[in-house]
């Protein structure tokens, strides 16, 4: 028998090195931690057998004399492999090593897969488990960082980009996953911060919790920057499959299709669903999970913003998303955080050719000088924005309230929605009735010898005339009025006669939305 060829031993050999990346002992301290490493991340995020490595060779470059030692993949593992048969491209950076620290060569290896994954139109997904960047190399991890930023912007809308936060996210490392589409973190173990908490007690004196500076808590529901978390990393590693499972594979491409569920089915207890007090609350919540196929509802940042509702779910099968207002939360009021939440949501949805479902029930704006000096009104039109460029399917349906401006904000059929559904307890109208009452009716009121009684049967007149969706739909503002529990059959029709839809916008660098 032919001896083996002590070259290919070698490369064995090489191979192995590479997969015990910091080596035993620190993989113990990452699974002491209830971490996986990054190869066992990868195996749990892809299809079995599926994941091929780039660039597990790759190594630091040292300076001459230097005592560190090189590791092999330096400390971020890169590739492609499936997920549930679909091609992506991954990285995921390996804690073992200098803490996942990003250097130059790590990040010539996230670049390389990022270019990849733009040139061949397929996702790109991140595995981020770092204490930023390699403060050894200076600006050469500082550039390298850039390389990465600067393909988060450029690819931005032409392949979807998740992010999953493992671990620590840290510095001028965090705007990476702020350029992503989807953040997903873990309780208790992954947080993001730009100045940790010995640089900001150091320059103020306040002593912070990392969790309470940057944990997975307070970016789902105080700053916004999360839109999933998961309680450990195999489940968020499966949240980040079914986040996959709605968007395309690039912009060109429309999602795939999922299990067909009876396009027919009604909601009959949508009928007597709606209070007939209008200040009365329901929740939006209870009507989505009725209307779209069981179980599908995925929403994002739901603790942010709770006044208004956005997330994917599909129809009959096919993958849409949803925008709402929550009627139990604040009346359903868009403030300026709901006003960026929608923005966000409408324009990535566009980006990837996902229809846009939005369930109509607010009062208008938050009115307040709070509101109006933070710039409820630059905020509130990125809203109009979004909605007015947006190309892909539109459907809407005012359940009760639209008033004002966020009539018109929320997908009103005068920004390019394509069908608009009203229900019968449907108010569309400029503001409420005890505000119009006191603007129009002013002087009758106060001459009256019975004021109060004279406001209150102006009220329900005014109610009567104008707060109901027949008004609106003789003007040609709403297509038709339905019974509620028609709403699912409604929108899969609609959405099956749009998907030809086709829309050439002028040609222009890009807009201008009022960030």
């Amino acid at each position: 028998m032919t001896e083996e060829d002590p070259r290919v031993i070698r490369l064995r050999e090489l191979k192995e090195k590479a997969t015990q990346a910091g080596g035993e002992e620190r993989i113990a301290r990452q699974h002491a931690k209830g971490k996986l490493t990054a190869r066992e991340r990868l195996a749990v995020l892809l299809d079995p057998g599926s994941f091929q490595e780039l660039e597990p060779f790759v190594t630091a470059r040292l300076e001459v004399g230097s005592e560190e030692e090189a590791y092999l993949g330096d400390g971020v593992v890169t590739g492609y492999g499936r997920i549930d048969g679909r091609q992506v491209f991954v990285y995921a950076q390996d804690f073992t090593v200098q803490g996942g620290a990003a250097g130059e060569m790590q990040s010539h290896k996230i670049c390389r897969v990022m270019d990849l994954a733009a040139q061949n139109g397929m996702p790109i997904i991140g595995l981020i488990d770092s204490g930023g960047a390699r403060i050894q190399e200076g600006v050469r991890s500082l550039s390298g960082y850039a390389g990465i930023f600067r393909r988060n912007a450029l690819y931005s809308g032409i392949v979807p980009q998740i992010s999953l936060i493992l671990g620590p996210c840290a510095g001028g490392a965090a705007y990476s996953p702020a350029l992503t589409d989807v953040i997903i973190m873990v309780e208790k173990q992954s947080y993001m911060f730009l100045t940790g908490p010995d640089v900001i007690k150091s320059v103020t004196g306040e002593v912070v919790d990392v969790e309470q500076l940057g944990g997975a808590e307070t970016h789902l529901n105080i700053s916004g920057l999360a839109h999933l978390m998961a309680p450990d990393e195999r489940a968020a590693l499966d949240i980040c499959r079914k986040t996959l499972s709605y968007l395309p594979l690039n912009h060109l491409e429309n999602p795939p299709s999922g299990k067909s569920e009876d396009p027919n089915r009604l909601c009959p207890s949508l009928n007597s669903f709606i209070p007939l007090d209008a200040s009365q609350p329901y929740s939006m919540h209870t009507i989505i999970h009725q209307i779209v196929d069981a179980g599908t509802f995925l929403e994002m940042q739901s603790g942010f913003a709770g006044n208004a509702i956005v997330g994917l779910a599909r129809f009959d099968g096919q993958a849409a998303g949803i925008v709402a207002q929550e009627p139990s939360v604040m009346a359903g009021v868009i403030d300026i955080d709901a006003a960026d939440k929608i923005c966000r949501f409408v324009r990535m949805c566009d980006c990837f050719n996902i229809p846009l479902v939005t369930l109509v029930d607010s009062p208008g704006f938050l009115p307040g000088v709070d509101q109006e000096h933070r710039g409820i009104i630059r905020h509130g039109a990125k809203v109009l924005y979004a909605y007015s460029e947006a190309t892909v399917p539109k459907v809407s349906i005012i359940t009760r309230k639209a008033y004002g401006g966020a009539y018109v904000v929320m997908s009103s059929k005068y920004l390019g929605t394509d069908i608009t559904y009203a229900w019968p307890s449907a108010e569309v109208a400029v503001m409420g009735p005890e505000g119009a009452v006191n603007i129009l009716y002013r002087k009758q009121v106060e001459s009256a010898a019975d004021p109060a009684a004279e406001r209150k049967r102006l009220t329900e007149e005014y109610r009567e005339t104008y707060l109901n969706p027949y008004s609106a739909a003789s003007l040609g503002a709403v297509d038709e009025v339905i019974e509620p529990q028609e709403t699912r059959q409604k929108i899969i029709s609609a959405l099956r006669v749009l998907r030809t839809k086709a829309i050439n916008s002028p040609v222009r660098r890009h807009g201008n939305i009022p960030v």
